[in-house]
């Protein structure tokens, strides 16, 4: 039940998350992880296919190494990325990453995002950017897992936006958030031409 259960919802937030604009066209892909922390499968998006196209016979089921058990066609290219978050992250059920326009573009210039209140303290002023690495690179796998070892967002350079949650529904969620956050931003720096102000809250 489990497994079906994860087909079924990953399915609905792949086809939400198209209708909100933050996987225009084949871009993006997304997973979530079932089973224990030494013994556990990952349901993710497939090469080549709109996430607007997902459907449960196109769900792609992988064990921990990456050996496909099931769904047609090939997982997504960036498979190993997400792998490496599961290895090194117990917490972590859901993975993201979009190519949400307002977000995206801050990767292809030299401006952050500020981080704001909406989604848990705020407790460092930026979102962070990782260097450039090739998509679908065993490069791009490693610095991006690292990144995340402490922290659950992430603007990939030049590329686009990686995510994590506990589950994949508060992944898709801090994904919607931080593509608003962004908005926010581009929004507020041409009308001050300055960058949003932030007020760091510790967490308790």
């Amino acid at each position: 039940m489990e497994l079906e259960s994860a087909r079924k919802n990953l399915v609905k937030i792949s086809g939400h998350l198209y209708q909100q604009g933050l996987v225009p066209g084949k871009s993006g892909n997304i997973s979530c992880k079932i089973g224990v922390e030494n013994d556990f499968k990952v349901l993710i998006t497939p090469s080549g296919v709109s996430l607007r196209d997902v459907d449960e016979k196109k769900v792609i089921i992988v064990d921990q190494e990456g050996k496909q058990l099931s769904g047609q066609g090939k997982p997504s290219s960036e498979l190993k990325m997400h792998l490496n978050i599961y290895k090194k992250r117990d917490d972590v059920q859901g993975v993201v990453h979009t190519h949400s326009p307002y977000a995206t573009g801050f990767s292809f210039s030299k401006e952050n995002i500020s981080r704001m209140e909406g989604f848990g303290p705020v407790e460092s002023p930026q979102i962070h950017v990782v260097e450039y690495a090739a998509p679908g690179t065993d490069e791009l796998a490693e610095i991006a897992s690292r990144a995340l070892e402490n922290d659950d967002v992430l603007i990939l350079k030049d590329h686009g936006v990686l995510v994590v949650g506990k589950n994949l529904d508060d992944a898709a969620l801090l994904a919607e958030f931080t593509e608003s956050t962004a908005k926010t931003e581009f929004v507020a720096r041409i009308i001050s031409r300055e960058p949003i102000q932030v007020h760091l809250k510790r967490s308790r």
